[in-house]
């Protein structure tokens, strides 16, 4: 299994939130600039048309230097005409704060009061609305660290001492700024002085509500709205792609778990091996275990069956025995049936205790901790081993070891259970040769892996039994050696320890000079330490 570092359904649910987190976050953001742009644009306007209306006030309603200040009717009449096109209020103020002049005084008296062609909603509906966009407002500006504005009632403003921007406008200092409605609406106002020969002589202040701002944002609103239904409906829509991608997979794969556990008959896995991610991965790993725990069970009820027939021959042998010397009563003939029987006890002891050997090794190879094994070393300890044990018979076959010089030989593995092996195939070997033959270990790099070679000189494996000699319970014993003093799980024990290592065991016969057998070798294929 391959180690991705960004997974790909990983990728998928990352991809999936951030799109749907940009989308609000950008829209708010853009709401609020554009709505800053849409302020500080009108602002520019308001101090545009201020600074021409203090200019031709100044010159045109200005008194002579010896009369330093404005003419009151000149400066209404020209207030008058020059703000009837405008939307913006204008008011007039003389040197001492003062109101000359206002807008809205001209057109109230001029103006009819207009029709409303469109129907009012209800109170409540105007209230709901209200308390949404104020909900809104406040969640933007929270968002985008903006302040309360200061709240600006042009209703009661009749002096400019009112009024800190006016103040100061009368100190020559112009000013423009967005400003709260009492409401909570917007204002934006436009404060210029208006001078004569650098004398300050007046100030003028324009303002007017933000009902464009507002319709603007609004539309800009309704815009982000249907971004946020259409990020939603992209949400929701791959929400059910994923579901429909990992949640129903991983749900069949926890039913088809369930079933396995339970027994339910031998259920195979959902196979997703064709998908490119961990569900794939995690659907080949349960099929691979399934199949693992289907074939132990197969073995562990062939191996029942196995260790039952072998039991039954002995205990069949035992009983017959048993039942023939309780009927003979003379000391001479009951002997050799006792000795029978306990040939027949030390064949069912050695049974057991090799099936209970060959029990125990998947458990024990699985809760073990794996080290370095030196091959080259285990079998110069090996062969010394057997030298001093057959220092005192020279009728014993000799063991010869034969190392490459230089080989990294150490392979990754449990010491004791190869020590077991080796020792297993070396006995073989020994039982199989003649007195004072050869029994030769060599060992060998193969590829990415070791090679072990057994080898005798012995009488060789019979024709088509190089495969059947590491079934359980099979035995090809000597000439003239006694019955039953192997189990036959010597072979397949160790196939079984070889294979939990990864590696491979396999007999041949030895080709002698004139082309006829020459001896059995068996050879062990184990992977390198990596």
């Amino acid at each position: 299994m391959d180690r991705r570092r960004l997974s790909p359904l990983a990728h998928r649910i990352l991809m999936v939130n951030i799109l749907a987190l940009a989308i609000l976050v950008v829209g708010v953001m853009v709401l609020g600039r554009y709505k800053e742009r849409l302020i500080v644009d009108e602002l520019a306007g308001l101090s545009a048309d201020a600074r021409i209306l203090a200019v031709a006030l100044a010159e045109g309603a200005a008194l002579s230097d010896e009369r330093s200040g404005l003419e009151p009717e000149r400066a209404r009449r020209m207030v008058r005409r020059l703000v009837e096109p405008a939307d913006a209020r204008t008011r007039l103020f003389d040197a001492s704060g003062a109101l000359l002049a206002d807008s809205d005084d001209f057109q109230e008296a001029a103006l009819p009061a207009p029709e409303r062609d469109e129907e009012e909603l209800p109170p409540a509906s105007r209230w709901v609305l209200n308390d949404l966009e104020q909900l809104y407002e406040l969640i933007a500006d929270h968002l985008q660290g903006r302040g309360a504005l200061p709240v600006f009632d042009d209703r009661s403003l009749r002096h400019a001492g009112q009024l800190s921007e006016l103040q100061q406008a009368l100190k020559g200092e112009a000013h423009s700024a967005a400003q709260a409605t009492p409401d909570g609406g917007l204002m934006l106002i436009a404060v210029m002085p208006v001078e004569q020969n650098k004398r300050v002589v007046g100030a003028v202040l324009l303002n007017h509500g933000g009902e464009t701002i507002g319709a603007a944002v609004q539309s800009l609103r309704v815009d982000i709205l249907h971004c946020f239904l259409i990020a939603l409906a992209v949400t929701v829509a791959l929400s059910f792609y994923l579901a429909g991608t990992i949640v129903e997979p991983i749900r069949r794969l926890a039913l088809a778990a369930e079933r396995v556990r339970h027994g339910r008959g031998r259920q195979r896995i959902p196979d997703f091996s064709c998908r490119n991610d961990e569900i794939g991965d995690l659907s080949r790993a349960l099929g691979e275990m399934t199949d693992a725990l289907w074939a132990r069970l197969d073995a562990i009820e062939h191996f029942a069956a196995d260790v039952a027939h072998e039991i039954k021959n002995p205990l069949t042998s035992l009983r017959s025995a048993v039942e023939t010397a309780a009927r003979i009563e003379d000391a001479e003939r009951r002997r050799p049936l006792m000795a029978i029987i306990e040939d027949d006890i030390r064949r069912l002891d050695r049974l057991i205790t090799d099936i209970s050997a060959a029990s125990r090794v998947d458990a024990e190879l699985s809760r073990a901790e794996r080290a370095p094994v030196d091959l080259g070393a285990m079998l110069s300890m090996l062969a010394e081993i057997h030298a001093a044990t057959a220092a005192e018979n020279p009728a014993l076959p000799c063991v010869v070891v034969e190392l490459p010089e230089g080989a990294g030989l150490t392979v990754s593995g449990f010491e004791g259970r190869l020590v077991q092996v080796f020792q297993n195939l070396i006995a073989n070997a020994l039982s199989f040769s003649p007195p004072g033959g050869t029994v030769t270990l060599s060992a060998r790099r193969d590829g990415d892996g070791v090679a072990v070679a057994v080898g005798d000189r012995g009488p060789g494996i019979p024709e088509g039994k190089l495969q059947a000699i590491f079934e359980r319970f099979y035995t090809e014993r000597p000439p003239g050696e006694k019955f039953g003093i192997h189990s036959g799980l010597g072979l397949s024990i160790s196939k079984q320890i070889i294979e939990a290592h990864h590696g491979s065991i396999t007999a041949e016969n030895r080709c002698g000079p004139d082309g006829g057998v020459a001896g059995a070798v068996f050879t062990v294929r184990l992977p390198l330490k990596n």
